[in-house]
């Protein structure tokens, strides 16, 4: 059989079952501030190669001279309907009083210079920016007919201080509320006296500044080598309907927050679709570089989940690649040799065994629901059930990963699976000293012939089996295992024990070289074990 390390492999590509096309996207969210507690409005737009948080401003399109950070508007109050407009907040609730609403075609509506999430800085000369909620609407209430105000839009109100412009006015009775900071104070606004003749509405003229709200960048982050996370900071806890983004220059979103499970899990398969495909680019690229036994495979970004001394598990966000013949830990994404030279942990392909711990598909329910209708009833959220898998390695030791994605879990079982059988191709056989009956012996795996057991000096074979002679075996989880073999003449079950220096190692080669070997023979029976179609598997 031909040795994969002869030629340059192609890259790993999606599974054609998960395939997603590269998302441009715009869309509403909130930005959670964990210092504050609040949450502000924002807008995303997700495009190949970036992420950019947009947050709304009142910007000036025209007219005479203007000030950049403030406006000050006059208002002449009418009978019915007042200032047109509500206040919310105040500084006994340490938040800015701040415009909520804004009631259609009325006086506030009509000047074109005012918006809801304008904080009120002055009411006729008058500083309020340190003023209780009841002192701003007593100001406004007693301000007389043309109320002169000053405002400045606040990019970061929070989201419960303001309202959808043209929401219902207030009611007619006025004793149906008191009051309230975190409630709009409409109905005080109206002054002291209902029976005056309605004035006309002020409008702008032709040289006063004309405003309107826009949408600006706030930040942009590159996609390249990102990662996603919806992990608690210093938590084994998910978040509910959020997660934050971080850019490999340490640029980070803070916590985007979603109305629905589905929304925030759109916006996840999206972001987490573009890094991908840029990986896969960035591997593309490198592998120019290196030669075909050192070619990259995959690499990305996972949570490593290690156990504290309190029992509580610790979260460490590690960088894994498939690269020749090693899986390499990482801190961070490689960019020079001496990168991979530095890395945590490096472990040979053919000793490590790749396991899923459980898939709960219910992020990619709508691949499960097109491929397999009849699971259709497994489709629910499970916040605290994330993707995991483990690596197990030499000793006994094992390290447990977790991804955000069940496509981001059945890609990176593909990956192994192919770093693997790659690497039993290549390297053709692995042997091991071991003893037996306290003679030193070499126990060699080899791709093409099976097992054999030689002297260590003289290299006499002293027997030989085929793949499909092995019947079964049993360890004893430290360094003795029996091998069963099926005698090809007598038919008779034939018991081998040996013991190995890292038992653990050799019984990994053993299932590499196996799985290998069956995937040479029927590539359809190894994809069929794969997660893509066995959307849960139980450790």
């Amino acid at each position: 059989m031909n040795v994969a390390g002869k030629h340059q492999p192609d890259l790993l590509e999606r599974p054609a079952s998960l395939l997603v096309p590269t998302w441009t996207k715009t869309g509403l969210a909130l930005l959670y501030d964990e210092d504050t507690n609040n949450t502000y409005d924002i807008r995303l737009k997700l495009t190949k190669e970036m992420l950019t948080i947009q947050k709304q401003d009142v910007v000036c399109i025209g007219g005479g001279a203007h000030h950049l950070n403030h406006r000050t508007v006059v208002l002449r109050r009418q009978a019915t309907g007042g200032l047109g407009l509500s206040i919310k907040g105040g500084a006994e609730h340490k938040v800015p009083v701040v415009i909520s609403k804004i009631f259609k075609d009325q006086v506030a509506d009509q000047t074109g210079m005012l918006f809801i999430g304008d904080a009120v800085l002055q009411v006729n000369g008058i500083n309020v920016e340190k003023c209780t909620h009841e002192e701003v609407v007593h100001l406004l209430r007693t301000a007389g007919d043309e109320v002169t105000i000053t405002v400045r839009y606040l990019r970061e109100a929070p989201a419960f201080l303001k309202l959808p412009l043209g929401s219902p006015g207030p009611s007619s009775d006025q004793s149906s509320r008191a009051s309230s900071p975190l409630f709009d104070s409409g109905l005080h606004l109206n002054g002291n006296s209902s029976n005056t003749a309605p004035s006309s509405p002020s409008s702008p003229s032709a040289n006063e500044p004309k405003y309107e709200k826009r949408w600006l960048d706030a930040v942009s982050l590159p996609l390249s080598m990102a990662r996603v996370s919806r992990h608690k900071a210093g938590s084994d806890k998910l978040r509910s309907n959020s997660f934050e983004v971080f850019a490999l220059d340490g640029v980070c979103t803070n916590v985007l927050q979603f109305c629905t499970a589905a929304e925030s899990t759109d916006w996840l398969q999206a972001i987490s679709t573009n890094i991908n495909d840029l990986t896969q680019e960035s591997i593309k690229t490198a592998n120019k570089f290196y030669s075909p036994d050192e070619q990259i495979i995959h690499m990305g970004w996972v949570c490593e989940h290690l156990h504290g001394s309190d029992a509580n598990q610790i979260q460490n966000y590690k960088f894994l690649a498939l690269k020749g013949s090693s899986l390499f830990i990482l801190r961070g994404p490689p960019a020079s040799a001496s990168d991979w030279a530095q890395a945590e942990a490096t472990f040979n392909l053919c000793e490590v065994l790749f396991k899923v711990h459980k898939l709960w598909i219910a992020e990619d329910c709508w691949i499960q629901m097109k491929l397999y209708p009849g699971l259709q009833q497994d489709c629910e959220l499970r916040d605290n059930e994330p993707f995991c898998f483990s690596v197990l390695v030499g000793h006994g030791h094992s390290h447990c990963f977790s991804v955000e994605l069940g496509t981001e879990l059945a890609f990176w079982e593909k990956a192994f699976q192919r770093a693997v059988f790659m690497e039993v191709q290549r390297v053709g056989a692995k042997t091991y000293m071991c003893s037996s009956q306290g003679k030193i012996l070499c126990f060699t795996i080899d791709f093409e012939s099976g097992f054999s057991c030689s002297e260590s000096i003289s290299k006499k074979v002293i027997w030989r089996y085929k793949f499909s002679q092995l019947k079964g075996s049993s360890d004893d989880g430290k360094t003795r295992v029996k091998l069963l073999f099926k005698n090809s003449e007598s038919k008779q079950i034939e018991m081998k024990e040996l013991e190995f220096a890292n038992l653990t190692a050799v019984l990994h080669c053993i299932h590499s070289f196996i799985a290998a070997k069956v995937a040479s023979v029927d590539p359809l029976f190894v994809n069929n074990q794969t997660i893509t179609r066995k959307y849960m598997y139980n450790s």
